[in-house]
């Protein structure tokens, strides 16, 4: 059996801990993925998925409970290993896309490389590839003002693989895109679970787009409520 990407066991996040407004927002979270699944996080506003794709993410660490990223214990990691740990680990995709304004599309791809130590001309290239491989190859020199939304996602798939991170994080990779540039992204995805074997953890409100992964996991209120298989993409 391999290593789990993420195992989660009796995960629990208290915020204001002992404090009069004490306030628990997930209530003993167990959560287990393995390499190669796509799998998809849904649940209504309030329901604890930011706060659970916090700790995913290791941009947070939980009050109690045990979380172990691609074999490494990071329940009890310091504010320095837990950022060494999200560069090595994830590539995030977000649904504001959080790409550098001033910088092009190569260059935005090229960052994690650059925080990673990668000499100049292996950015480049990495980042060249990457780009052709999300069809934006022709758009390498513009800058995200001059992209349309779904070319931005695209821009910042491209910079989550940089680093090849064994698991790709999406949260809400569609919410700020139209149906027909949803649909697109979304095949993307597809494309690099199917064909590169990547490890993806998509957190949603959309039901229909969680239904095409290959397992559906519901919170409500902090908790686990459902877990079933999805139906994968029906062309």
């Amino acid at each position: 059996m391999s290593t789990p990407i993420i195992e989660m066991h009796g995960i629990v996040k208290t915020y204001f801990e002992g404090r009069p407004n004490e306030l628990e927002i997930l209530h003993g979270i167990d959560l287990v993925v393995q390499p190669g699944e796509f799998v998809s996080i849904v649940g209504e506003s309030g329901s604890g998925k930011s706060t659970l794709m916090n700790l995913i993410g290791a941009l947070d660490r939980p009050t109690r409970g045990s979380y172990r990223l691609d074999g490494v214990d990071v329940s009890g990691a310091s504010s320095r290993q837990l950022s060494d740990i999200r560069n090595r680990k994830i590539g995030f995709v977000f649904q504001n896309f959080n790409l550098i304004g001033r910088s092009n599309a190569q260059k935005n791809v090229e960052l994690p490389l650059l925080y990673a130590g990668v000499p100049p001309r292996e950015r480049a290239k990495r980042a060249k590839s990457l780009l052709e491989l999300v069809g934006m190859q022709d758009r390498a020199r513009h800058r995200p003002a001059e992209l349309s939304g779904g070319q931005k996602q695209r821009v910042a798939i491209a910079r989550a693989l940089a680093c090849d991170a064994p698991l790709l994080l999406a949260d809400e990779p569609t919410g700020a895109l139209d149906t027909a540039t949803s649909r697109s992204v979304m095949d993307l995805f597809h494309t690099l679970h199917r064909e590169q074997g990547k490890t993806i953890l998509l957190i949603t409100h959309n039901p229909q787009l969680a239904a095409e992964t290959d397992r559906v996991i519901t919170l409500i209120d902090g908790r686990i409520t459902r877990e079933e298989k999805g139906g994968g993409r029906v062309d």
